[in-house]
């Protein structure tokens, strides 16, 4: 089987006429600042101005950035997302995300798909992907693949075709992923007995368990590893060591409960697991740049959100 190589196309014209077709599909059908699609697990991102660093939480999914370029921290790994570029989200992992480049003239537009684990599974009976290469490091978007995503995009101008044609683009565009750079990641995700999905799973008992003391070793055996194995993973996954991790989620979590229901911060600190309200407060203002109550008052006041989900 010939794999696409991930390289701009030889014909620039061509592949900036896809781009500027994505480009106008996008604006026309965005709504606000994220947009879901009537195509399933299909959203637009879009901005006419840059932002602050947001605090939020990204699931496993794939963001292409089609205009106007964006940032994003995960613990201490920095990400850059240029036009036509992507990057697969394996586990839900906190971020700090940041527009970087947008204007009313050109603003930021972006297309994000929630993965579809059970499609990708599928297609891994029938095909290898390509060895993976480094977790934290956007790719730049093929001429297969940019094709395949203008014409899922193009449903979007034709609803009745939706139900029949947008899981076979949806496969196609899988298949693409799964022979690019980053495909080696998405099938261990997919496996279930891969690395990735078994740190799914211990991910998934912090973000459920976050208010409760967390030992690697009971970590490791929730994702039958050994300690060293496990916390070796956790962190190629997530930038981040598991501590670090639950250290994160629990001051999300805060920011939500102290917008969402204002009220006393040392009860929010103990309701999220931190013994000490001032240890809670120190770590808040370094994490968000303001103490608690100042920080939650500023959101209230302008209307903004506290942790943005994608």
């Amino acid at each position: 089987m010939r794999v696409a190589r991930y390289v701009w196309m030889r014909d620039a014209g061509a592949m900036s006429e896809v781009l500027r077709e994505l480009i106008d599909i996008a604006g026309r059908h965005a709504r606000g600042r994220r947009t879901r699609t009537a195509i399933p697990r299909v959203s637009i991102g879009r901005s006419e101005a840059t932002t602050a660093p947001l605090p939020g939480v990204w699931g496993s999914g794939i963001l292409f950035v089609l205009q106007g370029a964006k940032t994003v921290l995960i613990g201490d790994r920095a990400l850059r997302y240029n036009p036509a570029s992507y990057f697969i989200y394996t586990v839900e992992t906190p971020t700090i995300s940041q527009i970087v480049e947008a204007s009313a003239g050109r603003p930021y537009l972006a297309i994000g798909f929630t993965l579809d684990l059970q499609a990708v599974a599928a297609l891994l009976v029938e095909h290898e992907p390509a060895l993976g290469g480094d977790s934290f490091s956007t790719s730049p978007v093929n001429d297969e693949l940019l094709d395949a995503l203008r014409r899922m995009m193009r449903l979007l101008d034709r609803p009745a075709e939706i139900p029949v044609l947008a899981a076979m683009l949806e496969r196609e565009m899988l298949f693409r992923l799964l022979q690019g750079p980053q495909g080696g990641k998405l099938s261990q995700l997919a496996r279930a007995d891969g690395h990735l999905a078994r740190i799914g799973q211990a991910i998934a008992w912090i973000r459920t368990h976050c208010h409760q003391p967390v030992r690697v070793a009971d970590l490791a055996e929730i994702a039958h590893m050994s300690s060293a194995a496990f916390y070796r993973h956790f962190r190629a996954a997530t930038a981040m060591s598991p501590i670090q991790y639950q250290k994160q989620i629990r001051l999300l979590e805060a920011r939500h409960l102290l917008v969402a229901q204002p009220g006393n911060v040392a009860q929010v600190a103990f309701a999220v697991g931190y013994e000490s309200a001032s240890q809670f407060s120190r770590e808040y203002a370094r994490q968000f740049g303001s103490p608690p109550a100042r920080d939650a008052a500023r959101l209230a006041a302008g209307g903004e959100a506290a942790v943005e989900v994608i």
